[in-house]
């Protein structure tokens, strides 16, 4: 539209027939230019001209035309002075593209990084608790393993490993957290993303050192590992590279991922390869040739194979007689190649360097592709659809440059007259006398501090109050009090509605809260949030057509009909803004607090934005608003005002008066004021006379809170504070009482709750098409890997039951994973609609209950239908009843999941908790060790633990249903008759421990998966889902993280 010299920008608009008038700040009249608002500024068109441009691309064409364009051209291609090219490699080229060295970047990241980790007290607190409880658990569950019990060993070894590579996952918000402000400092050339990978990486050392030795040194001592310092040493060496590497694998993850939906599932799917090739669960002579590559490339497998061949290839067990049988003689091979051989296991000693050389290379692949990922690919763009170039200048909108998430084409038109309606609430006149709030100082928890002192005022039907001052000035502190938002502190004083003191549900019932941060369900429309807060927030008896016709009352009243139907989700911060206006705005409440409605929003969207709500006053609706430092537009649109200064005391109350002209005469009339000049901002004057702008310039000597008690102004405040319907109530209004905490029927309530998560679930597809994806992955890696398996043989019983462990176990932690990051993100909207009563919290679990369970079963028949034919299962009515039981197991993930997030401060912590939990579940769901080698003192955790009853079914169905079992004869030594079903088979292949068993037989003694207790369990599944379903209410109901 314009590019040239600052001091002709004017002239050359008015050329154009636009006339800035008297007062009008210069750049609020340039940013009117090319939108609807630029009609107020058209005089007459110069000569030739028959119509104003309107659109940017008119205003581009005439630009091109003009002496402005065609002077800026010819400086443009004119030679460079001389001396400018003299000095041109002295100025331009010895300016580098960062301004620290690699090595000065990368010392300033990680001086950060350590920081930001350290302060992170809650996520290290818990880490810390995690690390020792779970190292004392393992370690005295395989309290000195017996050497020749080669299973319980190396999975004491392969449970180390996995433990921790598992803690590491719970960095993933973090790491996702942390990517977004690379994003933007890497785009300013803040640092190389070399440094800052190498920093994050570095950053970890420290932290997965001290991890490792704590854990390592019980697990190691307390498990009767080789008695040698040498081979603890190693043995620490493997495990804190390990832990490195898999904090490299994770940071790489959120690297590539879109977003957390996508990135959790990403990393839990690594981890089932991970595992599922290392070695254990299936041994590697069962791996199928066309899976064993990624055997030798899974850094757990190199891991578990250096520690074996660590443990076993110790001078203790590297000997041919160990307790009386001679090894050598019997087996050909000592006593540590013999029990390494049974898991197929390598035993030479170079796999110990190869081990720790491998996990080097593995942490620095891992690192190398973060780097590429986060240089060559960034996720910055906005998640919705915008409108083509060409189509906005065809409609006339203006295209606004926003941050990445918030790209969008918005409507630029005035604020709309709106036709007169008929009220649906009752106009209020607010009344606060003597307020004051105090908390507990920081420095002496005995001694209060007081925040707010003394503060009185009103605010008018039909006006807009603003309450102003520096920050730290109680702005915010004094609405939160008056509104009822306030959670701790002590709070003293009167709040009166019509002259009645008002109740806590008065006031959450009467009055819509715009907080500062915008938050709300982010996968509903524009128009299905207003018609949420509509329907919850009025009386039943308002019948739905009156609704609805609020609902179009606040899209004409914000002019929000162009973006009615478009998802919240990556909408603009102006959008947002107005729309948790019109949220408020629906419920027709009869007093709106909007706290800092502008921060964020330039000159003409802060001008949209209080156009709409100078509207809703006068709609006759009581406005009390926060600003901190409005522009002249906006500063007259208000009628009142409430000035406090840094420690919460009043400087001045009353009205503006026209143009500000009562204001200025009252700080005109004080002692060594400035003087405000001749278009200045009166609001910033004012505040630079209290000390509280931007160039502190106070009249240190004037006492303002005691002139104020002084003047003419705090006596007209008394004189109004005492009148009749502001201190006391007026004859004929009678007082706002509320029969009901909430306004809306239960029926309402549940369906609006229930509608609103079916959508929430349908529009966030990185959510359930991943868990859908993932559920291909798992059904087609498992069938794939027992598609040929004899599970009428030892290993391939161990195995298949390795496999059901397995399936259950890795279906539940995804889900787990996953349904954290989408229930955090709703339950800040839950806080805000739960303190201004719109809702019973039992319909908001309700619909959090209900919305799952379509998915959940989908997700358990996607994999059924591929993985139980593959894995050579058969059994219709089987396998109805085993997708059943996988169904519920992940609903009960699912729910304990969301129970921790609603439990728990923040989604870190409940990923952390997560992993306390799942490694405890992973331990004693009777696997390794199997069930019957629990120790006693620890049979409590398995009797609690939720695997241990859906495993015990599912692997009861197709490993213990037999109905006619075999007898053995001792003459033949062989099993005689039984029926034809695959548990009544004979086990064959057994180690010299065991003599004769069938299949049934083997998974009930080792395992406890009995046929008969099938039923029990699946009520005792059901228990676990109603008690995590109930401490989820209860967190719901009783439980806010938000501190005000």
């Amino acid at each position: 539209m314009y590019h040239g010299p600052r001091e002709e920008v004017e002239s050359y608009f008015a050329s154009m027939g636009f006339v800035r008038p008297p007062g009008r700040d210069l750049a609020d009249y340039l940013l009117d230019l090319g939108t609807k608002q630029q009609r107020q500024y058209q005089q007459s068109l110069p000569v030739g001209v028959t119509t104003f441009p309107l659109i940017p691309s008119e205003f581009g064409s005439i630009f091109r035309q003009s002496r402005v364009h065609q002077n800026m051209l010819r400086k443009m291609e004119a030679p460079h002075r001389q001396e400018l090219l003299d000095t041109k490699a002295e100025d331009m080229d010895s300016v580098p593209e960062f301004q620290q060295s690699f090595w000065e970047n990368t010392a300033t990241l990680m001086r950060r990084q350590a920081m930001l980790t350290v302060r992170n007290t809650a996520f290290l607190r818990g880490r810390a608790i995690i690390i020792i409880v779970m190292g004392l658990i393992n370690a005295s569950t395989f309290w000195d393993v017996d050497p020749k019990n080669v299973q319980v060993m190396l999975g004491v070894l392969f449970q180390s490993i996995l433990f921790l590579a598992l803690g590491q996952a719970s960095q993933i918000p973090t790491f996702m957290a942390a990517r977004d402000i690379f994003y933007k400092q890497r785009g300013a050339n803040f640092y190389r993303s070399s440094a800052y990978v190498l920093s994050c990486s570095v950053a970890q050392l420290p932290f997965a050192a001290g991890e490792s030795l704590v854990f390592g040194t019980l697990i190691y001592w307390l498990c009767g590992f080789v008695s040698s310092a040498e081979h603890f040493v190693i043995f620490m060496v493997l495990l804190i590279l390990t832990n490195m590497a898999f904090a490299a694998w994770f940071f790489f993850v959120t690297a590539i991922a879109r977003d957390i939906h996508v990135s959790k599932p990403i990393a839990m799917i690594s981890i089932v390869f991970f595992i599922v090739f290392a070695g254990f669960v299936v041994s590697k002579d069962q791996i199928p040739d066309y899976f064993i590559w990624i055997y030798w490339i899974d850094p757990i497998s190199w891991c578990l194979r250096a520690m074996a061949v660590n443990q076993y290839r110790s001078a203790t067990f590297d000997v041919c007689v160990y307790e009386g049988t001679d090894y050598c003689a019997q087996f050909g091979m000592n006593m540590g190649e013999y029990y390494m051989s049974l898991f197929e296991v390598s035993s030479e000693k170079y796999w110990i360097a190869c081990g720790a050389i491998f996990m080097v290379v593995a942490y620095t692949a891992f690192m190398g592709l973060g780097f590429i990922a986060l240089e060559y690919k960034r996720y910055e763009s906005p998640e919705h659809v915008v409108l083509s170039k060409k189509e906005a200048a065809d409609d006339g909108s203006y295209a606004l440059l926003a941050t990445p998430k918030a790209g969008s084409i918005v409507k630029d038109s005035a604020i709309l007259d709106v036709k007169e309606q008929e009220k649906s609430f009752i106009p209020v006149t607010l009344a606060f006398q003597d307020l004051w709030y105090s908390v507990k100082s920081p420095s002496n928890p005995k001694e209060s501090l007081d925040l707010l002192k003394g503060i009185s005022g009103f605010a008018l039907p039909g006006s807009i109050t603003a309450l102003m001052g520096s920050s730290g000035a109680g702005k915010t502190t004094l609405m939160d009090v008056i509104a009822g938002r306030k959670t701790e502190g002590t709070i003293n004083g009167k709040i009166l509605l019509n002259g009645y003191e008002a109740t806590d549900l008065a006031i959450r019932r009467s009055t819509g809260y715009c907080e500062q941060m915008d938050i709300h369900s982010e996968a509903a429309t524009f128009r299905e949030a207003l018609t949420f807060s509509s329907f919850l927030r009025q009386y039943s008896s308002v019948p739905d057509s009156k609704k609805y016709d609020s609902v179009n009352e606040c899209l004409d009243l914000l002019d929000m009909h162009n973006i009615a139907d478009q998802i919240i989700r990556g909408s603009s911060m102006e959008q947002m803004k107005r729309l948790t206006i019109g949220v408020e705005l629906a419920a027709q409440p009869s007093v709106i607090f909007l706290d800092e409605p502008t921060s964020g929003l330039d000159a003409r969207s802060a001008k949209m934005i209080m156009d709409g709500v100078r509207k809703v006053a006068d709609s006759g609706r009581t406005i009390v608003c926060t600003i901190h430092q409005p522009s002249t537009e906006v500063f007259l649109l208000f009628d009142s005002l409430l000035l406090l200064k840094r420690g919460g005391e009043t400087v001045f109350f009353g009205d503006l008066g026209e143009n500000c002209q009562h204001l200025i005469d009252y700080f005109g009339r004080i002692p060594g004021t400035p003087e405000l000049l001749e278009g200045y901002n009166p609001a910033t004057w004012m505040l630079e006379c209290i000390g509280a702008g931007v160039g502190n310039n106070a009249t240190n000597d004037v006492d303002f809170v005691q002139y104020f008690n002084e003047s003419e102004e705090k006596r007209v405040l008394d004189l109004n504070l005492n009148k009749e319907g502001v201190a006391f109530p007026s004859p004929g209004v009678s007082e706002m009482t509320f029969s009901r905490k909430r306004a809306a029927s239960s029926w309402t309530q549940a369906r609006f709750l229930i509608t609103r998560f079916m959508r929430i679930y349908w529009r966030t597809p990185s959510y359930n098409i991943t868990r859908f994806i993932i559920a291909i992955i798992l059904s087609l890696l498992f069938g794939l890997l027992f598609v040929d398996v004899d599970y009428t043989s030892y290993q391939g019983l161990n195995g298949g039951v390795g496999m059901i462990f397995s399936v259950a176990l890795f279906n539940g932690i995804i889900s787990f994973n996953s349904v954290l990051p989408i229930t955090s993100e709703e339950r800040a909207s839950f806080y805000r609609e739960r303190a201004s009563q719109s809702y019973n919290a039992l319909w908001y679990f309700v619909g959090s209950t209900v919305a799952e369970i379509p998915y959940s079963f989908s997700s358990a028949l996607l994999f059924m239908v591929i993985w139980y034919p593959m894995a050579g299962f058969t059994g219709f009515g089987t396998a109805v009843f085993f997708w059943i039981n996988m169904g519920l197991f992940i609903l009960v993930q699912i729910y304990m999941g969301q129970f921790f997030v609603y439990l728990l401060p923040s989604i870190e912590v409940a990923a952390i908790m997560g992993v306390l939990l799942n490694s405890i579940f992973i331990l004693f769901m009777g696997f390794n060790p199997p069930a019957t080698e629990i120790p006693s003192g620890y049979k409590w955790l398995y009797a609690i633990t939720p695997h241990t009853y859906s495993v015990g079914i599912m692997g009861a169905l197709v490993f213990s249903d037999c109905d006619n079992m075999p007898t053995w004869d001792e003459a033949t030594q062989q099993y005689v008759g039984g029926g034809s079903q695959l548990s009544c088979q004979p086990v064959t292949s057994t180690p010299v421990n065991i003599d004769h068993i069938t299949v049934k037989e083997y998974v009930e003694t080792v395992f406890k998966l009995k046929h008969d207790d099938i039923w029990r369990n699946f009520g005792i599944v059901l228990v676990f889902i109603v008690v995590f379903r109930m401490l989820t209410l209860l967190s719901l109901r009783f439980i806010n993280h938000q501190k005000r």
